[in-house]
């Protein structure tokens, strides 16, 4: 509801003030700040400002702005709610002064007549509670959660329902006794106030109830027992459990305690078992305070501190090592992909393996595997039974600066819904949870890592905050988040920013903050000053192995696991060579030269005698056999070794037969053969029909890239913002300018309505105004344009829209009316 009752101002003649009104006069950047701070109202853009107005008071989007307040925050906003209902007396809404009251502030002093808080300054002067209470009504105004009706601020009316019992208290006495049999309410009102002039009974017993001189009456007359009741029940819960609560009770019969508050209205019957302490004598007991204990900090954080640098340093050492371990899986996957699971997600077999690959546990594991595919490196081909392929984004991530690599993961992890802290346990149908598969999603995940880095970012760094102090910290800071299934995602959270390097040894890493304020590459440079520098070279010994003392460029890091086997990973990284290392690298194109070149291009050390003579034996003995399609033949240019093959009784089942002192024919196919003799030690190479050796080099695989859909709370870019302000605006003034309807027949002959519609459209455009349309868009909604036409033909109109700042074709049998603005100027 948007649209207010009318309050003060009506009887004057004056148009009372709405919650629609009111966001019409905000100004731009006003607006501008409240969709950036709500993203889901602009999802799709709201047609005009009563549309924004109408989605801003819905319950969900309220819920979810809920979420987000703090407890002083959401203390304030409890008190308008409490103070400014409009069932309790006029006139609705409560003053600054008032809240402070409530509240047990001490505001500086400041005359009720000036404007809102949300349109003025606090004074130099001004207190700190009445700092602490301006910056909170001031965030309310913000979200749109509050407006001000003259002096006085209102809460929207959707609060009623989503806070009925705001700071424990029940509802106003108003729709309490309205909710009671007419009888019985008639007899409240001729036993307490038989002297009323009011209009209805419950208007007669509800201003009773309002005026504080008389309930002070009214409790003079029930005993102590009474008396305790009440006042157990006045900080609420509210709401009291006593067998027939609907009894017929009056002064006079009135014998137990709870009968002489029932006599008295003091206690109102809800239910069968139910009674309820109105509002307004809930705050008479509690002498005007809504809260006993309400703290307008946070409770500060304790903990053992730790050296800033030291935890910026373990955390780029572990972003650095997730790096590697993910660089690692996608290069084994481009050459063995996994399979997909009918149910799309990754086996038990795979996720092992990969584990594995990457030497960390399983559940580190399966978060990396959920982080890369968030980030939209890893996806599904288009195959019947699919693989799990790097995608053609993987390329160029690979390609960039560490720091952006890294930057590219964590941003996705921070806006991933996917647990995959989950995986292995099963869903309510009993099925097992699989990593990439249903059932890892949870809503509410990126929030709770949101929270929990941005508490963490409260800290002083280095300081590492205890459990307890930083469980506080969060619900003071998200007080209506707090339940079972929020910690489960905090500590989940907790657990994977340190395994991606947002956080070490407990505090938050430097390059976090950065990202944390909105500022990608201020993380991007502190992370980079923390990473080891890429190396250029090796030192090769003589065990046929070659030592990487750090990090390797890209490029040198990719030729040497080409021509070797990665031994061991840690601070360094050892690389073993063999003949099957040597051959895998002949095999993708690279000669022996190329391999020795390059070893000793990077080699610090000299290189050994011995990985020579590997690297020119397995070069000599590489392609000295040929296989070709006869169905296969073998080609040798030495006919002792083709000698030695048919002499191997190993071959016999290859059926060979010689042609000539050079070349050997086979009844296999030419895979066939050359897979067999492999496995018997030849190592033959294809070759093509002109004679020249084919190089079986690995099959480059790519997936197309992954679609990630938006977070509902993700912000919004500030242009996507601007322009929904702008459109906001044209299409607001669509809907409410002044217009003159040019008149269109009704009847007459087929097509004289679009011939109209077309003869003052062209006018229009002659003469250079802008119009008014009613245009029935292609999803068949009625929206109103004010459009700048600039040409009329073949049944279409071309012109500028300003709502969607832009030049759209319209077709003539689409538009419905057409009418004069009343400043065709505009």
């Amino acid at each position: 509801m948007t649209e207010n009752p009318p309050t003060e101002g009506a009887a004057s003649g004056r148009r009372p003030p709405t919650f629609t009104g009111w966001l019409r006069s905000r100004s731009d950047e006003e607006l501008t700040a409240l969709l950036s701070a709500r993203p889901d109202l602009t999802r799709p853009v709201p047609a005009d400002i009563g549309t924004l107005a109408t989605r801003a008071t819905t319950r969900n989007t309220v819920l979810r702005v809920l979420e987000r307040l703090d407890r002083f925050t959401l203390a304030v906003l409890e008190s308008v709610v409490a103070l400014g209902d409009d069932r309790m007396c006029e006139p609705v809404g409560v003053t600054t002064a008032e809240l402070a009251d409530a509240l047990r502030l001490d505001p500086a002093p400041c005359p009720d007549t000036v404007p809102p808080v949300s349109h003025r300054q606090p004074s130099t002067d001004a207190s700190g509670d009445d700092l602490l209470l301006a910056r909170a009504l001031d965030e309310l105004y913000r979200l749109a959660l509050v407006w001000p009706d003259h002096d006085r601020t209102r809460p929207v009316q959707v609060l009623r329902e989503l806070l009925p019992h705001p700071a424990q208290l029940g509802p106003p006495a108003r729709p309490l006794l309205a909710a009671l049999p007419h009888a019985t309410v008639k007899r409240l009102a001729d036993e307490l106030v038989p002297d009323s002039t009011a209009s209805t009974p419950v208007e007669s017993v509800a201003t009773l109830l309002s005026e504080p001189a008389r309930v002070t009456a009214l409790l003079d007359q029930v005993g102590e027992r009474a008396h305790r009741l009440l006042e157990g029940m006045a900080w609420g819960p509210p709401n009291g459990t006593v067998a027939d609560a609907r009894r017929e009770v009056d002064v006079a019969t009135a014998g137990s305690p709870v009968e002489t508050l029932i006599a008295r209205a003091l206690l109102v019957p809800t239910g069968d078992d139910t009674l309820t302490l109105p509002r307004e004598v809930g705050l008479h007991l509690r002498e005007g305070a809504l809260f006993r204990d309400l703290s307008s900090e946070p409770p500060p954080f304790e903990g053992r501190e730790r050296s800033a640098a030291t935890v910026s340093r373990t955390a780029a050492g572990q972003a650095f090592t997730v790096l590697r371990a993910v660089e690692e899986l996608l290069e084994n996957w481009s050459q063995d992909p996994p399979g997909v699971l009918r149910n799309g997600g990754l086996g038990v077999r795979d996720l092992r393996r990969a584990a594995q690959t990457m030497e960390v546990d399983e559940a580190e594991a399966a978060l990396l595997i959920e982080v890369v595919h968030a980030a939209g490196l890893v996806g599904t081909d288009d195959r019947v039974a699919g693989e799990w392929l790097p995608t053609r984004e993987y390329d160029l991530w690979r390609e960039t600066a560490p720091e952006a690599r890294w930057l590219r993961l964590a941003l996705a992890w921070i806006g991933s819904d996917r647990m995959a802290s989950l995986t292995g346990t099963k869903d309510s149908g009993g099925r097992i949870r699989n990593v990439l598969g249903p059932g890892l999603s949870r809503p509410g995940a990126p929030r709770a890592r949101r929270d929990l880095l941005a508490a963490l970012a409260e800290a002083e760094p280095g300081l590492v905050p205890s459990e307890e102090s930083l469980s506080a910290r969060m619900a003071w800071r998200h007080p209506r988040r707090q339940s079972q299934t929020y910690a489960e995602l905090v500590e989940s959270a907790r657990t994977e920013a340190s395994t991606l390097g947002l956080t070490a040894l407990g505090a938050l890493a430097g390059h976090t903050r950065p990202l944390l304020a909105g500022d990608p590459d201020g993380a991007a440079r502190e992370l980079a000053a923390e990473l080891p520098q890429p190396l250029d070279h090796i030192l090769v010994q003589g065990d046929m192995t070659a030592v990487a003392p750090g990090p390797l460029v890209a490029g040198l890091a990719r030729e040497l696991a080409l021509v070797a086997e990665v031994e061991s990973t840690g601070g360094a990284t050892v690389y073993r060579f063999t003949e099957d290392s040597i051959r895998r690298g002949l095999d993708a194109g690279r000669g022996v030269a190329d391999i020795t070149d390059l070893l000793e291009r990077h080699s610090r050390t000299p290189l050994p005698q011995a990985l020579r003579y590997l690297v020119s034996d397995v070069g000599r003995r590489h392609g000295r056999l040929r296989a070709g399609t006869a169905s296969s033949y073998l080609r040798c240019d030495e006919p002792s070794l083709l000698e030695e093959l048919l002499n191997d009784r190993r071959a016999d089942g290859l059926g060979l037969i010689r042609l000539a002192p050079t070349v050997v024919a086979s009844r296999e196919n030419r895979a066939t053969l050359v897979e067999r003799l492999r496995q018997l030690g030849y190592h033959p190479v294809s070759e093509s029909g002109d004679g020249a050796m084919s190089l079986d080099r690995p099959e480059i695989r790519r997936a197309d890239p992954v679609e990630v859909p938006d977070a509902p709370d993700r912000e919004a870019s500030a242009e996507t913002v601007r322009a929904a302000v702008r459109a906001l605006r044209a299409g607001d003034e669509a809907a409410t300018i002044a217009r003159r309807p040019v008149p269109l027949p009704t009847d007459g002959p087929p097509g004289s309505r679009a011939a109209a519609v077309m003869s003052a459209l062209s006018d229009a455009a002659r003469d250079e105004r802008r119009v008014w349309i009613g245009y029935t868009d292609t999803d068949g909604r009625q929206v109103s344009r004010i459009v700048h036409p600039s040409s009329v033909d073949g049944g279409f109109v071309t012109a500028y829209d300003a709502t969607r700042d832009a030049v759209h074709r319209f077709a003539v049998h689409r538009i419905s009316a057409v009418a004069e603005l009343a400043d065709p100027e505009g």
